[in-house]
């Protein structure tokens, strides 16, 4: 039998998990961000990095180690609320598919458990995504044109208002919705296939649940990365380069750099997706275990 559905408990512990995710994760994000939004080289010239590892010790050498963590307070803040509603999102996708609360879902039920958490989140995941990838490919580090999260979002509203702020939103669901589906589809099934037969999953090693996570991680990307290039470059141009939007950037890109423009950016995505999202689970199934422990009456356990 599965596990009970605690779309409260979901909520808690998938904030715990998504702030282990950021820290864990930063560095090699704002390396993918900048892979991803550096323009096309003019014939003869070499590119901006010539890959993840020349990107990953320029930034080091010319701005300081501490330059990787550049517009990560956006997500922390943001960070925190947005898991805590994937996961209850996932949560609630769970629930309404289930006729009585001990029913066992299908993996394309959890697939579509989890496409509602990415709905779930899109409302606070566009505008920390806009302000995080503006700030991160802010390269001259002596003439930024945003000094941090707040100021960014104040020049953001007062060039084009809430709209501005909350460009790239179309984008942000193309990648999510799909993603999110694979990812907690991914980690269900992990976490059954890892179960050793007749076992608790409850009791599932530290190891077993760090792979889970990391692979859960892993299958997210490789849906998502096409449409987060997309995003990148539209949530990073100037205002009016992108007038129809996502098609706009589609067309620029499939003319001027060819379908493997879509795919910036890949190596670092997957070298980070494996222990960040390790850590997200692991952080979301420890939170989980020890709201059990205070809660006992209320314990979310298999059934």
């Amino acid at each position: 039998m599965g596990r009970k559905v605690n779309p409260t408990y979901d909520f808690v512990a998938g904030g715990v998990g998504g702030v282990c995710l950021v820290v864990s994760g930063h560095p090699l994000d704002t390396v993918k961000v900048r892979l991803q939004t550096m323009p096309k080289p003019p014939p003869g010239q070499a590119p901006l990095y010539k890959g993840t590892i020349d990107c990953l010790m320029r930034t080091i050498r010319k701005e300081g180690f501490f330059a990787l963590y550049k517009g990560m307070a956006a997500p922390v803040i943001g960070v925190t609320p947005m898991f805590a509603v994937c996961f209850f999102g996932f949560g609630i996708g769970k629930k309404i598919q289930q006729k009585h609360p001990t029913d066992d879902l299908t993996y394309p039920q959890f697939f579509l458990a989890g496409m509602l958490s990415g709905v779930f989140t899109t409302a606070i995941m566009a505008p920390g995504e806009r302000i995080k990838c503006l700030l991160q490919v802010q390269a001259d580090s002596k003439h930024k044109k945003y000094a941090g999260p707040a100021d960014c979002i104040k020049q953001l509203y007062r060039e084009g208002g809430i709209r501005s702020i909350y460009k790239g939103t179309a984008a942000t669901l193309l990648r999510d919705v799909p993603a999110s589906g694979m990812y907690f589809m991914t980690y269900e099934w992990l976490q059954h296939v890892l179960t050793p037969k007749g076992g608790d999953r409850e009791k599932l090693s530290v190891g077993r649940t760090l792979f889970a996570g990391g692979m859960a991680g892993i299958f997210n990307w490789a849906v998502a990365i096409p449409a987060d290039v997309l995003k990148s470059r539209l949530q990073t141009a100037p205002e009016g380069t992108y007038p129809k939007g996502i098609r706009d950037v589609f067309r620029h890109l499939m003319k001027e750099e060819g379908i493997f423009s879509l795919y910036k950016g890949f190596t670092p995505v997957m070298i980070r997706a494996f222990p960040a999202n390790a850590a997200c689970f692991m952080g979301y199934e420890l939170t989980l275990k020890f709201l059990n422990w205070l809660f006992p009456e209320k314990a979310v356990t298999a059934v």
